[in-house]
């Protein structure tokens, strides 16, 4: 159902409480683990550290799930230009010598210390307590230093009048975007859209959990085998990580 359109700058992010539900990679292993869901009100807790392992051998090359399940949650159109916003992308890798390939999503890294968020003249980025970096639409005033900033390359310039918005995460011309870790589904005890789309599609190759719990899944899994934080060499500590690369 298409939306009223929104001022540019503007964005508000819904929040709700919701039952949580739990996805299956493997008897014993879970895509996330939550404790509850965030009532209304409450503030985001430093306690928790949400973040993501990307195993890349279970990523299908020719799999754009992520990609559709991302611009489905958000009403992001489908892109036809690389000016078009884009929150999730996917990115091929050749790896120099062994000529071994490797597909990937790539997105916002939610970084502890986040360089859009050190460029930022009005205190539009900003990160939340559980690590989460999102964009105020009431304070960007869309100069995009924070997108020159950000090594990812993960965020968007809304050039065009935007008019069909999810409810959850309204959209307005002449702002930034990236990103937000399906805040609004976080905050009501449920996974990101990209996350549930690639179990969905049988690869699971997407853990979600809080990063600061020893015993999450997420956290054993990062125990347990070799991971790489994509630009390590920056010390910007994302919250994204990423196996078999």
């Amino acid at each position: 159902m298409t939306a009223p359109a929104v001022p540019p700058r503007r964005q508000f992010l819904s929040q709700g409480a919701a039952l949580t539900a739990a996805l299956a990679i493997a008897p014993g292993l879970l895509l996330y683990d939550f404790a509850r869901a965030r009532p209304p009100g409450e503030p985001a807790s430093s306690a928790v550290r949400w973040g993501m392992l990307i195993d890349t051998t279970q990523c299908d090359s020719g799999c754009s799930a992520c990609v559709t399940a991302c611009r489905k949650e958000n009403a992001l159109p489908e892109p036809v230009r690389l000016t078009d916003p884009q929150w999730i992308r996917k990115v091929e890798l050749e790896q120099e010598g062994s000529g071994r390939k490797v597909s990937l999503p790539m997105m916002c890294q939610h970084c502890a210390d986040p360089p859009c968020v050190d460029v930022c003249p009005t205190g539009a980025s900003f990160k939340r307590a559980d690590g989460i970096v999102l964009v105020d639409k009431h304070r960007c005033i869309g100069c995009r230093y924070c997108m020159m900033a950000c090594p990812y390359k993960a965020r968007s310039f809304v050039h065009e009048p935007v008019t069909d918005h999810s409810g959850a995460t309204p959209r307005g011309q002449g702002t930034v975007e990236s990103c937000t870790l399906c805040v609004h589904r976080v905050d009501r005890g449920e996974i990101p859209a990209c996350v549930e789309a690639c179990a969905r599609e049988g690869h699971q190759a997407i853990l979600f959990g809080n990063l600061n719990d020893p015993d999450s899944a997420i956290s054993r899994r990062l125990r347990s085998v070799a991971s790489t934080r994509l630009r390590a060499d920056l010390n910007l500590d994302p919250g994204v990580a990423y196996e078999g690369i």
